[in-house]
């Protein structure tokens, strides 16, 4: 499983001009799930989000999570992060998990990531989406659960 994690002032996702989820300050994650995937690789994936350092304490240093600032979390499902572009002009998505896996890895996703006690937005599962954000910093972070160790 990978994600995207960016820290935002606010981010929000439209479907046909209509905005379906919200966020003020916290974190957007742009979630790809792959064919090898699991149940465990979503837990550690939303332990990892709710419990990443990435928000200033009192002295600006970068030691605060989400919970820890009251902030939430957008997901938006992303199968091109396993887009593969080493070979050719047209990226390759073989790695990427089927629909029907990928949608329930997903939602498992955010039921761990609320299991944390962190208040979670979701995009719409397979819908083309605008997704508009404020990136606070810019921080942007790079999750993989197979590369945890």
């Amino acid at each position: 499983m990978r994600a995207v994690v960016q820290r935002v002032s606010e981010a929000w996702v439209e479907i046909e001009g209509q905005e379906v989820a919200r966020i003020g300050k916290g974190l957007l994650v742009l979630l790809g799930v792959g064919q090898v995937d699991s149940e465990e690789d979503a837990k550690y994936l939303a332990n990892k989000v709710a419990n990443l350092r990435v928000f200033e304490d009192e002295e600006g240093k970068l030691n605060k999570s989400v919970l820890e600032i009251g902030g939430s979390v957008l997901v938006v499902s992303n199968f091109t992060l396993y887009g593969d572009c080493r070979k050719g002009r047209r990226p390759s998505f073989t790695d990427a998990a089927p629909p029907e896996i990928a949608n329930q890895l997903y939602l498992r996703f955010c039921d761990f990531l609320k299991a944390e006690g962190v208040p979670v937005q979701m995009g719409v599962f397979q819908a083309h989406m605008h997704v508009g954000l404020i990136n606070d910093g810019p921080i942007t972070l790079l999750l993989d659960s197979q590369k945890q160790f």
